[in-house]
């Protein structure tokens, strides 16, 4: 198969031949469709993530079609389509019992612990529990953003936020998980603001429900410019870049008991941003992670997108062939797309 590979970090990938994949006794083997391009692959070829062993194959936001199937599986049959959250579970920790798959204590990972989707196939274990079926008429590039960003930004919006209508929810960083919550959040009747250094990312997330935008390189602070604007601060605020400036404003911009969701990561040098406890404390404040979604919450998720409630296809920006996303994966520090990357040319 062909498939972008590395055998050092920050060096760069090569598009190479490797064997087909075979499938597990209790997963399947994959026909890569459509893979998206994310931050978090930046973060894995950067060395950022302690999970990943050279050689490597990236990749995690993928959908296709089943290739193979191993003999265990009992849902699955070659031609299905499907994709799978980033985070695949175990079935059988302690996390996963109480339906936290998302947290699994044995959690596999394609493109981070095991090899992944930047390729013809990808093999995916404990089918039966993490594959999610496509509906006919949802894009495989469409559905192949689901798996990380939007549904990342779908859990921490509706289940780890709690987002109601008319409540003000701030985004802080309008990249493709960012974006993908000014869009749920609006979806649900809330107020939203978007928060960015980019006009293009900014435009676009007024297109997409923004209520409200703040170029954070013309305010002299941020948080106070997010509090002016909700008129007493947000309900729920998220930071969807992962940095300590945006975590702290995001934090800083809530009002009284109001809630925090980090979704970026902040990894390396980034790794322990400050935090205001003071106003945690004094306001009340909710401090909450978003690690993906399982894949039982996906139901609701396709819903909304199969009613036309959500249009996640608005959130695609640039389509790429397997060999260009070489030069994407070592751009994505540089946040210069807009939307969603998604390979769909093997």
């Amino acid at each position: 198969m062909k498939a972008i590979f590395y055998e050092a970090f920050s060096q760069p990938p090569k598009l190479v031949e490797l064997p087909d994949p075979a499938p597990a006794p209790d997963g399947v083997v994959v026909r890569v469709k459509a893979t998206g391009v994310c931050r978090s692959d930046w973060h894995g070829w950067m060395g950022h993530d302690p999970d990943i062993r050279l050689p490597h194959v990236p990749g995690h936001e993928l959908a296709g079609v089943v290739e193979a199937v191993g003999g265990g599986v009992r849902k699955w049959k070659a031609g299905d389509r499907v994709t799978v959250p980033f985070v695949c579970a175990c079935g059988d920790c302690p996390q996963c019992r109480a339906g936290h798959q998302q947290v699994c204590d044995h959690q596999f990972q394609p493109g981070f612990t095991h090899w992944g989707s930047f390729a013809e196939f990808v093999a995916l274990a404990h089918a039966d529990l993490n594959l999610v079926a496509l509906p006919d008429d949802l894009a495989f590039d469409t559905a192949a953003s689901l798996g990380c960003r939007f549904a990342t930004a779908f859990r921490a919006v509706v289940d780890q936020g709690r987002v109601g209508a008319g409540q003000w929810v701030a985004v802080h960083g309008c990249g493709g998980v960012g974006l993908s919550a000014v869009m749920i959040a609006s979806a649900l009747g809330a107020n939203v603001v978007g928060i960015d250094i980019a006009d293009d990312k900014l435009a676009l997330a007024r297109t997409l429900g923004a209520a409200a935008t703040i170029d954070a390189r013309r305010v002299a602070d941020v948080a106070a410019a997010t509090i002016e604007a909700t008129g007493g601060g947000a309900d729920v605020s998220l930071d969807a870049l992962g940095h300590p400036t945006t975590c702290f404003n995001s934090v800083s911009c809530l009002r009284k008991r109001g809630r925090h969701v980090q979704v970026g990561l902040t990894l390396a040098d980034q790794s322990a941003p400050p935090i205001p406890m003071s106003r945690v404390v004094a306001y009340e404040l909710e401090l909450a992670g978003s690690h993906g979604m399982p894949a039982h919450r996906y139901g609701a998720m396709l819903d909304m997108i199969r009613t036309g409630r959500l249009r996640p296809e608005r959130l695609i920006g640039a389509r790429i062939s397997l060999e260009d996303s070489i030069a994407a994966l070592m751009a994505m520090d540089r946040f210069e797309a807009l939307g969603a990357t998604v390979v769909t040319r093997f």
